[in-house]
């Protein structure tokens, strides 16, 4: 039976506040070689749900650099797997920026509809979003700093598993 549980908003935001600066020897970093944005924002979102979703080609998955689902590294993927994921693993809608919280992604992209950038949310403190990145290593950093023509706002609803 696939169940839903709560997102662990802040075993997201440990995840992110300790390696933004930094690379967890785990996983492969992909600066240099499209960027490592995305892949960091889903291992923070795996450590807020702890499931990932192992359906070929358009599931959500690591076990390395090679053996990956695209929806773990590209930003594009990463939104198409969270928005429809109707099965194991996280879920999210799109939301308007008000109602942003810990743990949640913001993609940055361009009129044209594409979008490069992914970062997750660590604080909302006096209504400023504050996340957290890899490509350009940030913590704590403002999104009203980031120049970008398209912004989007995932809110993670929580995560499915079989039980």
């Amino acid at each position: 039976m696939l169940k839903e549980f709560p997102y662990k908003r802040e075993q997201a935001k440990k995840y992110a506040t300790t390696w933004a600066l930094a690379r967890n020897p785990a996983y492969y970093s992909f600066n240099g070689i499209g960027g490592d944005c995305s892949n960091f924002v889903s291992q923070c979102v795996f450590a807020g749900c702890g499931v990932m979703n192992y359906t070929p080609i358009m599931g959500w998955y690591y076990h390395n650099a090679e053996n990956r689902s695209p929806s773990w590294t590209g930003v594009q993927y990463l939104y198409n797997f969270l928005i429809n994921n109707k099965s194991v693993a996280p879920f999210a809608v799109e939301v308007e920026e008000k109602h942003v919280e810990i743990g949640d992604i913001v993609q940055l992209g361009h009129t044209n509809g594409d979008f490069y950038h992914s970062s997750v949310v660590v604080s909302t403190d006096n209504n400023r979003i504050l996340v957290a990145a890899h490509s350009d290593d940030s913590l704590y950093r403002p999104i009203s700093t980031y120049k970008y023509e398209k912004i989007r706002f995932l809110h993670i609803l929580g995560y499915r598993q079989f039980v």
